[in-house]
């Protein structure tokens, strides 16, 4: 091609303005494969540069600028092959724009009520191609199904490729090889996808199950709630297809987590569980054992079994799951991390995690983000989630079309499934009445997981044939939906005509299917899913021996000073040429005088020795948050940093031969996803030491629901035991509301029945003791802990050696002074740094007949400990509990009454608090000073009467 030809192609439309875009996308498969472009566009490319291949990014930059310039107005080209490459680019475009904005023209709404917007992208006059162009034969370019074809094949490919009832949106992606594989296993079939005829059997059958389930429990429990699936049926054939995909690419356990919609339909038509067993729990029939606990309602509950499919085993788990929608999603990756963990997993090919949410829930709950951005951060990958979205285009009663309009109540983006673009994830989106391509994109989602180890997103486009419950009338908010709704043949009928008008089944064959599901209802018995019941395997645990015992039996915590020295030469023993920060290598120099015994030891020696020791003792460690690695308040340093190279290393990590003994992970800036995530992992593994330290303690109310409803109450509701521990720093000391309080009011106000621990350590040996107790102890329930931040190198705040070899965790520590018990009028019970004031403006006041006593394990309450601390002095009168929080905060409004029930009758009990307020602390250091000091005046003489 002359040169003057290249000028008339590069003013013309298809390298100009708008269409840089579609020129970049050429030239990346010119840079892959030459032939995959026309000859024209071959030469042309060459010509950028010379010849042969040129960089990427400069004819990026060409491409840009010429986005910039207006397109120029040329005479018309008088050369056919000028013509010809204008053509050729034509259908290359149209080609492209399928791919981009097909998904817009797709047939998703099965109720037929989503605008069907005006694409001119999408018309071939639009690209410069006319009526007299059909017959041509063009080269298609990247086109999967084959390199040239006429015009009119083209556009019928394309349509049905892009707009029949599967929309891919795709294009977005960046990885050139990730597109081209969906291209590939999208455009390489003949037009539509089709399933094998027994493979659409079964998924009539599955259908069948799905919806049979429904109408009999419609029928036999009239008004129960039970949060049906109708509407949605095509659900259950997608997870058993997602199931038979990732067996037969090897994986030997799937984790679900879901909402309640549907539940009860995976739980029987996927999972196995007994229709029996389900039926008891609508007449209220329950065990025993369970009604022991609190319990839930049924569409909360979990199950767990093994299923053959794939001709090989699965183990399937549906993670017990509140009303609080989309928080389970981190529960789930944290439960499959864990177990990949124990597999040695490291790519997420054993153990696949498998999302089901509700349309609206995907849009608007922020714990949806947090988990999506986790998904390749360090420590956090599960090997890529499958996300299924039950799009039923309502929420409670707000419609929730499947393209919004801006301003939409609902939502603001195009799709409730935008918000995974930024993990450029595909999202398939496909009509719910159409079983056949719900299975086949479901398929093609797997299998995108599998070679890429990424998420993916199937978008059921389907509806909601009740209301938000079978109790709700939906027509009053929804009329015009609902009465198409009511007009509409189910997705089974549909499907059964389907399958009958092409002679893949018989025509009585759906309605036997239908009277044999149901016959097998009434005897109890489940014939879509067989269960080959719990077997378990080699990684299996046995969490029996983890809920034993009581909270004040002792545990042997002590540690030799032999191990301790040992383990810490091991730590301090950095690689050769190691540079430290000056102030690193100061703390490291310490530490080996700590543990030679000439130097008290300070926190963060401490605590690093008590996971080194459980590291030792072949338990696992893994701790995560914000700035755990250094720790927020420069305490920790699990892991070194090179001064000169910028080298990490994590000593810890190298005590044992495996490195997944010590995991750390400075994580994202998210508190709710991670607790999940944390929690999940912890009720997954009983034999791990899982801690999250909150960057603050206040922060930690940005996971309040993950406290609530899962770690206070996972036991109680579900008998989920789990031994995660919440590291909250916490102490007034002038910083402000959010930077002094860690909420122990809220806490304490969570505890009842032995859920779990709340502690308040005040000694370093303290923190050593507390944290080898947790896993010393068969016992695997939460620990909460108020962490200091002052004391971390306060002078008084240190332990000796002997403290860690000879010692335990003391829930109280006595006074530790030598006072004649007689002449104590007074004994003073508080918790943390407070403690060390009241000492010091003690010995300054010289007051002798003051005890002052530390409760450090505020639940369960000590109460054993508590009485001996009183009967120390049996002539002290006025027993006070003194806190720097204010009057309706910290522990006093949760503990007064436990302080009050042991006392005698000579006792009166009394308190001192800064006053009530609605903020946690004030925000200015000369205020927070005079309200400190008028604190510990109170507690040592004065006080306020219950």
């Amino acid at each position: 091609m002359s040169g003057s030809k290249y000028n008339t192609l590069v003013a013309t439309s298809s390298i100009s303005g708008g269409n840089a875009v579609y020129v970049e996308e050429a030239y990346e498969r010119f840079l892959e494969d030459p032939n995959s472009v026309d000859e024209t566009w071959r030469n042309y490319f060459r010509s950028l540069n010379g010849a042969g291949d040129v960089p990427h990014g400069p004819v990026r930059a060409r491409f840009e600028a010429l986005a910039q310039q207006p397109k120029t107005v040329v005479a018309p080209a008088t050369s056919m092959d000028a013509v010809a490459a204008e053509k050729q680019a034509g259908v290359l475009r149209l080609i492209n724009y399928y791919r981009v904005r097909g998904h817009q023209a797709a047939k998703l709404d099965p109720l037929g009520l989503a605008p069907t917007p005006a694409l001119q992208d999408l018309d071939p006059t639009f690209h410069g191609l006319s009526p007299q162009d059909m017959d041509t034969v063009f080269n298609t370019g990247s086109l999967a199904y084959a390199d040239r074809l006429p015009l009119r094949e083209i556009i019928k490919l394309m349509k049905a490729v892009y707009t029949d009832t599967i929309g891919a949106e795709y294009m977005y992606i960046t990885e050139t090889a990730q597109k081209r594989w969906i291209q590939k296993r999208l455009e390489a079939q003949v037009y539509q996808p089709k399933l094998p005829p027994e493979r659409r059997k079964e998924v009539l059958l599955q259908m069948t199950a799905a919806e049979g389930l429904e109408r009999y429990l419609h029928n036999k429990y009239v008004g129960q709630k039970r949060f049906s699936l109708e509407g949605g049926e095509a659900m259950i054939p997608a997870l058993d297809e997602a199931m038979r995909a990732s067996a037969e690419a090897g994986a030997e356990e799937m984790v679900i987590g879901m909402a309640h919609r549907g539940r009860l339909n995976v739980l029987i038509n996927i999972l196995g569980k007994s229709p029996k067993d389900l039926f008891a729990e609508f007449e209220g029939k329950y065990s025993a054992e369970s009604l022991t606990r609190a319990g839930d309602v049924k569409y909360h509950q979990g199950f767990s079994t093994d299923v053959e499919v794939a001709g090989k085993r699965l183990h399937l788990v549906l993670a017990f799951n509140p009303s609080h929608l989309e928080i389970v999603n981190p529960v789930v990756e944290g439960s499959v991390k864990a177990r990949q963990t124990r597999r040695h997993d490291d790519i997420g090919q054993k153990v696949v995690p498998v999302l089901i949410h509700g349309d609206a829930a995907f849009a608007g709950q922020g714990v949806v983000m947090e988990t999506l951005q986790l998904s390749h951060s360090k420590g956090y990958s599960t090997g890529g989630t499958l996300h299924v979205i039950v799009n039923n285009q309502i929420g409670f009663t707000t419609p929730n079309p499947i393209e919004a309009n801006p301003g939409h109540e609902a939502r603001t983006s195009r799709y409730c499934t935008d918000l995974a673009k930024m993990l450029e994830a595909p999202v398939f989106h496909v009509n719910g009445d159409d079983p056949d391509a719900v299975v086949f994109v479901t398929r093609l989602a797997m299998d995108f997981r599998n070679a890429f180890h990424k998420d993916v997103i199937v978008d059921i486009c389907c509806y909601r044939r009740l209301g938000h419950n079978e109790a709700d009338e939906p027509s009053v908010t929804s009329p015009v939906m609902y009465e198409t709704i009511k007009k509409l043949p189910t997705t089974l009928t549909l499907y059964g005509q389907k399958l009958v008008g092409e002679k893949v089944v018989a025509s009585d064959e759906p309605e036997k299917l239908i009277r044999a599901y149901r016959d097998g209802l009434d005897k109890g018995e489940n014939i879509a899913r067989a269960t080959l019941g719990f077997v378990g395997n080699q990684y299996t645990v046995n969490w029996s021996l983890y809920g034993k015992g009581e909270w004040s039996d002792p545990v042997d915590t002590s540690v030799s000073q032999d191990s301790i020295r040992v383990l810490a030469g091991k730590l301090l023993a950095l690689p050769e040429g190691f540079t430290l920060h000056p102030r690193v290598a100061k703390i490291m120099d310490d530490r080996a005088k700590m543990a030679a015994g000439e130097l008290a030891m300070d926190w963060g020696f401490a605590e690093t020795m008590a996971y080194a020791t459980l590291v030792n003792e072949g338990f696992a460690v893994r701790i995560c948050g914000q700035d755990v690695r250094r720790g927020t308040f420069f305490h920790r340093h699990a892991t070194i940093h090179d001064a000169k190279t910028g080298e990490r290393v994590t000593p810890l990590r190298h005590l044992h031969s495996d490195k997944n003994k010590f995991i750390i992970n400075d994580t994202l800036l998210s508190e709710e996803g991670v607790l999940g995530f944390e929690y999940g992992y912890s009720t997954t593994d009983p034999d791990s030491l899982v801690i999250w330290e909150a960057q603050f303690g206040d922060f930690a109310n940005g996971a309040q629901v993950v406290v609530d409803q899962f770690i206070a109450a996972g036991y109680a509701k579900w008998a989920r035991l789990c031994g995660l521990v919440m590291f909250l720093p916490h102490g007034y000391e002038g910083q402000g509301p959010e930077h002094s309080s860690g909420r122990l009011e809220r806490y304490l106000q969570l505890c009842a029945g032995n859920n779990m621990q709340v502690c308040v350590p005040s000694t370093p040996a303290q923190m050593f003791h507390m944290l080898r107790r947790q896993m010393k102890r068969s016992l695997r329930l939460p620990l909460i802990v108020m962490t200091p931040k002052s004391l971390l190198r306060h002078p008084q705040s240190v332990s000796t050696l002997d403290d860690l070899t000879k010692g335990r965790f003391q829930p109280i520590i006595p006074e530790t002074e030598a006072l004649d018990a007689k002449k104590v009028k007074r004994i003073v019970f508080c918790s943390g740094k407070l403690y060390f004031e009241l000492v010091t403006a003690r010995e300054k006041e010289g007051l002798k007949d003051v005890a002052i006593v530390r409760i450090e394990q505020l639940y369960p309450f000590p109460r054993a400990e508590y009485e001996a601390a009183l009967a120390a002095y049996p002539k002290a009168k006025q027993v006070v509990w003194a806190q720097e929080e204010p009057e309706n905060q910290g522990a006093w409004y949760q503990i007064k009454h436990r302080l009050a029930a042991y006392l005698g009758d000579q006792h009166e009990l009394l308190y001192a608090t800064r006053a009530g307020t609605s903020t946690t602390a004030v925000g200015y250091l000369k205020v927070h000073n005079k309200e400190q000091a008028e604190v510990v005046a109170a507690a040592l003489t004065g006080g306020q009467p219950v």
